[in-house]
């Protein structure tokens, strides 16, 4: 990788090279954070150990990318949209959904929350996490 990172997204990067999805669960509450942080947004506790996330998702609302949002490195991507996404362990979370055109987002409207699941993505020099509907939407 050819990023300098702080500490806290290291760990991060490094499992995606691996293979593996990471967020940060409080020793304290329980509680999942993905992306990682340093402190719990649910009781603030900074003892947060590191554990795989199992990448099962639902995504509860849908937002086309507009000339002012879209992300000229997404193009690879295909049809995606941005969709505020719930981790099956619990953390939410703005994230990239691929697989979305504006007639397919009109058919999931009425269905939300639909599944989906994280996938790591290459992007130019490192990995990053999207998220990609389950075949059955």
């Amino acid at each position: 990788m050819s990023v300098k990172l702080e500490k806290v997204v290291q760990k991060f990067y490094d499992s995606l090279e691996e293979g593996k999805i990471m967020g940060r669960k409080c020793t304290k509450c329980g509680a999942m954070e993905f992306p990682p942080v340093y402190a719990c947004n649910s009781c603030g506790c900074t003892d947060l150990e590191w554990t795989e996330i199992s990448g099962k998702a639902k995504m509860h609302s849908i937002v086309m990318p507009a000339a002012l949002s879209s992300k000229p490195e997404y193009k690879a991507l295909g049809q995606y949209a941005y969709g505020e996404v719930e981790l099956e362990e619990g953390s939410r979370l703005n994230a990239v959904v691929r697989g979305i055109s504006r007639k397919k987002r009109k058919e999931l409207l009425d269905k939300l929350p639909v599944s989906c699941h994280a996938a790591i993505y290459q992007r130019d020099g490192y990995k990053t996490v999207v998220f990609d509907l389950d075949e059955d939407q």
